[in-house]
């Protein structure tokens, strides 16, 4: 397989380099007091596990099928804008200190994750108020 034939989640190692990062991720998140408080009572364990598959269908890896859709998993909330600003710039964070993802690779996996801002602040086709 040529270099131009991986998918993004194959050219930054895969399922090792995904679950690695969002370990990394969610430290951040965590110790974010804005944030912090969307994860109290919640299975670390099972989020981080589902943030792994989700991060691998985003970036063209292994999609496994989710028993809840994102709007409905943050249905009722609260999250806005700047709490998805606070998360992405958590997740640059992280990217820009991974030395073996180059940046290209890291703007792109932002890209993908951002997409999916307004279904997380649940104005799916809006905006937000």
């Amino acid at each position: 397989m040529s270099d131009s034939d991986l998918t993004l989640y194959d050219s930054i190692g895969g399922a090792d380099a995904v679950a690695d990062m969002i370990d990394a991720f969610y430290i951040r998140v965590l110790a974010d007091a804005e944030l912090r408080p969307f994860f109290d009572g919640v299975s670390l364990d099972r989020l981080q596990k589902m943030q792994r598959e989700f991060f691998a269908a985003a970036l063209d890896g292994p999609v496994r099928s989710s028993d809840r859709e994102l709007a409905e998993a943050h249905h009722g909330l609260e999250i806005t804008r700047e709490h998805v600003t606070r998360f992405v710039r958590h997740l640059i964070g992280v990217l820009d200190s991974r030395e073996l993802i180059s940046r290209k690779d890291a703007m792109e996996i932002v890209f993908r994750i951002a997409t999916y801002a307004d279904e997380v602040c649940g104005h799916a086709g809006g905006t937000d108020g």
